[in-house]
């Protein structure tokens, strides 16, 4: 009864902070299942809520609080797969390996996993990984890299790239057809999938990969203000704000300058000019403009934040600033986009550049989704049939490679 009176006032302060939030953010006509986001939203803002009071209380930090709620658990064993715990090159990874009899060799699929380089595990994840193992009779290696803003910017890429050279090296002990081999990822996953394939193109040491797979990937950090970004900034599952707030985290730890960033005041104007052929609204579709737009006034240069974000504009943090040369020898691409996603534009202008250079992309566009819905394509009462849609057309590409 006493720690029931002592949390009462707890539950109360995290629910009415909940309460106060929810009609600042927007959930559009058009996007798939409102009310089940609604509720979805209002677990998210509970768990920050709650986590900032832990945090001021010294109990734990609020991003550790939420890696906690995120991480998932183990889930039973699979009779349709083997699935063991290794290291690659001492990146933690995870292996699932179909178990029913197959006539030659099998695909392989190197995974990264989302969660803006913050949040995010192997467990997170577990379910996904198996449905793409299980039903593409694919060997998928998860990849738990290293999380900011602990381990910085180029922690995350560099443990995938090794994970990923090392299973390239390896592949014998998994029945993979070194022809087949994909890199996959969504959002930060998405990014790094796009930097490792980047990397390894046209390294003739190493099998050629065969594909890359992007969900709903984040590409760049120079412009905040992109049509999607101002269409679905209140959005959930990731809001314009927290875009930008995880590109800080993963690039340096610090936050500090985020307005900055979002303003645009953190790109030299020269250098904006130079990657305007890229990163630019005039590339974006007009169809995808019709939910309004509105054209931004230039900010002011801040030479001060720049020389602390400058690292934006390498293509290992941000792929869509790769020159062309890199471009043209890229796999054979998939990219998934979502209508009510912020980063719709990101995988939109890469679709444009990778389709410029030559290279093959099968593009699917859920004109429901939203940021995350993938994950939640099998999350109980909670489950959104679009993500399943999505992760069947992930699927359906990988069984045609």
């Amino acid at each position: 009864l006493l720690l029931l009176l002592l949390l009462l006032p707890l539950a109360a302060l995290v629910l009415r902070t909940v309460l106060l939030g929810l009609p600042s953010y927007e959930i559009p006509p058009g996007v798939n299942q409102p009310a089940k986001l609604r509720l979805v939203l209002a677990v998210l803002l509970g768990t920050a809520a709650l986590g900032k009071i832990l945090e001021k209380t010294g109990l734990c930090s609020q991003i550790n609080f939420g890696r906690y709620v995120r991480q998932g658990r183990r889930l039973r064993v699979d009779p349709k797969l083997f699935i063991q715990d290794l290291q690659f090159n001492k990146v933690p990874v995870r292996v699932y390996q179909p178990k029913a009899t197959l006539h030659g060799q099998r695909r392989g699929i190197i995974f990264f996993h989302g969660g803006g380089w913050v949040f995010g595990s192997l467990d997170t994840y577990e379910k996904v990984c198996r449905y793409i193992s299980r039903e593409s009779e694919s060997v998928v290696v998860s990849v738990q890299y290293r999380l900011a803003p602990e381990h910085k910017y180029p922690a995350a890429y560099e443990d995938c790239l090794n994970a990923t050279i090392h299973f390239m090296r390896n592949i014998e002990h998994y029945g993979v057809d070194p022809a087949r081999i994909s890199v996959c990822g969504d959002s930060a996953g998405g990014n790094l999938a796009a930097a490792v394939s980047q990397t390894l193109a046209g390294r003739s040491d190493l099998p050629k990969l065969r594909a890359q797979i992007l969900i709903y990937p984040g590409l760049q950090a120079l412009d905040f203000n992109l049509p999607s970004y101002q269409q679905n900034r209140g959005v959930p599952l990731l809001f314009r704000e927290r875009a930008a707030f995880f590109a800080l985290q993963y690039l340096n730890g610090d936050a500090s300058h985020m307005q900055e960033v979002l303003k645009g005041s953190h790109i030299p104007p020269d250098m904006r000019l130079k990657y305007k052929k890229w990163v630019s609204p005039d590339n974006v579709p007009e169809k995808f403009k019709v939910r309004g737009v509105k054209p931004l006034r230039p900010t002011d240069f801040m030479a001060e934040v720049y020389e602390t974000v400058k690292r934006f504009c390498e293509p290992n943090l941000c792929p869509l600033l790769a020159e062309d040369a890199i471009v043209h020898q890229l796999p054979e691409s998939f990219i998934l986009t979502c209508e009510y996603d912020v980063l719709r534009d990101d995988g939109l202008l890469y679709k444009k550049r990778l389709e410029d250079n030559g290279v093959r992309v099968t593009w699917y566009h859920l004109e429901d989704g939203f940021h995350g819905i993938i994950s939640l394509y099998d999350y109980g009462g909670l489950s959104f049939p679009s993500g399943k849609r999505g992760l069947d057309s992930v699927v359906n590409f990988l069984k045609g490679l």
